[in-house]
């Protein structure tokens, strides 16, 4: 049975659901891990995610398919992204086979919110572990907290998916040999002045430079790039300090294997831009969100594309891959994992 809700406008915001799931790292092992009503936390004021940042997460969804089955995508690659995330940060990696199960614990408890198929709206899914024990000198903590809660997100894009501005911005997201390439907390603390910075001004991204030479195209503050050449073919970024988004690497998939496209995973030098016939911005919350206009510093790049809508390579992908999540076509194996 569905809650409901006006799903059809409900925002990108939480809202409270009944269950979550909780397990605690104490003495050097996890505990068996439980689902709770309780949506509070109580730490001490030394707590290490309080002093040195040390919390990492994850962020994933499930659907209701045409046929009315609960779906998530790809849980396997959050769990193991998670896994590089925490090894990173010095915290316990949680087990990957324990966090596929427990977020499929906490989409059955909640299953009445999870959106019906066509109204745009998705249970949004946020794995989240912090450093929850004191730690007053820099170093890791010896206690953590990992959390498993959803809520019901609208969808991304109301009226349909409208190309954005964004601009080439002055701040660097993340340093060579840093942590860019984690879904680590700190990161987006960091990018947060410079997406307020951009707002002011009036673009709705920024298109974050490699920090070593600012020649190649990186990342935006929470999705990677995904551009098609004028002949069609395929290019996403490739380096070191670039977040390996899951649904990025789902989208080649698609186009190499599904559609039949020429696929490249390369360096991107920013001078190349201007040559391309689409953009998009790939990650969880919007799958594609297509690109018409880049600003280099007052120079408009304007892709072929155009500002009204989605270009038709990208339009093709967002159509197949969305297919694939909804259950209107087949998936790839393991990609779509039922909740029973």
């Amino acid at each position: 049975m569905t809650k409901e809700l006006d799903w059809s406008n409900l925002g990108f915001a939480y809202i409270k659901t009944p269950f979550r799931y909780v397990a605690k790292f104490r003495g050097g092992k996890w505990s068996d891990g439980e689902l709770t009503t309780d949506d509070t936390v109580t730490i001490s004021e030394c707590a290490g995610v309080l002093q040195y940042a040390q919390t990492c997460f994850e962020g994933l969804k499930a659907y209701r398919t045409e046929d009315g089955r609960i779906v998530t995508f790809r849980p396997d690659l959050n769990a193991e992204r998670m896994a590089q995330s925490a090894a990173r940060l010095e915290m316990p990696v949680f087990p990957e086979d324990r966090f596929v199960c427990a977020v499929e614990r906490v989409v059955a408890a909640n299953r009445q919110f999870v959106p019906p198929y066509g109204s745009g709206a998705t249970l949004y899914i946020r794995p989240v572990m912090f450093a929850s024990s004191p730690v007053i000198g820099v170093k890791p903590a010896e206690e953590y907290e990992m959390r498993i809660f959803c809520t019901p997100v609208g969808p991304y894009f109301k009226g349909g998916a409208k190309p954005i501005t964004i601009r080439v911005s002055d701040f660097d997201r993340a340093a060579p040999r840093g942590t860019g390439h984690i879904k680590a907390g700190l990161n987006y603390a960091m990018s947060l002045h410079a997406i307020v910075d951009a707002h002011a001004n009036g673009y709705d991204e920024n298109m974050y430079l490699d920090p070593a030479t600012r020649s190649f195209v990186e990342e935006t503050g929470g999705a990677n790039f995904l551009f098609v050449t004028k002949d069609g073919t395929v290019v996403t970024p490739k380096s070191d300090s670039i977040l390996p988004s899951i649904t990025r690497r789902s989208l080649c998939y698609v186009a190499e294997k599904i559609l039949g496209m020429k696929v490249e995973h390369r360096p991107v030098r920013l001078s190349e831009v201007k040559d391309f016939a689409e953009c998009g911005l790939c990650g969880t919350a919007a799958v594609i969100s297509p690109v018409g206009k880049i600003i280099d510093h007052g120079e408009e790049i304007c892709l072929p594309s155009g500002m009204d809508e989605m270009g038709p390579v990208t339009k093709k992908l967002y159509d197949t891959l969305t297919g694939i999540q909804m259950g209107r076509l087949p998936a790839p194996e393991g990609w779509v994992r039922e909740i029973k």
